[in-house]
């Protein structure tokens, strides 16, 4: 299942900056352009929300080794 994640991650992140790109062109019409950016939003989300959710675990392990070490 973690894999799936990253795999939604890595696509994600490759499409929004092929999205990114196709807007930096200016070969695209408004109408477009619209659409696209709307749908790298969206991703956007997707991938602001599968970092901080690596963060808090990452964070979390952190916390758990510490008191490891402690005891």
């Amino acid at each position: 299942m973690g894999k799936k994640k990253e795999n939604n991650f890595e696509s994600s992140l490759s499409r929004l900056e092929e999205i990114s790109g196709q807007l930096e062109s200016g070969e695209v019409g408004l109408e477009e352009s619209i659409r696209l950016y709307e749908e790298g939003i969206e991703l956007a989300k997707i991938c602001y929300s599968t970092l901080k959710n690596a963060e808090l675990k990452v964070t979390e392990l952190k916390k758990q080794l510490e008191e490891n070490i402690k005891q």
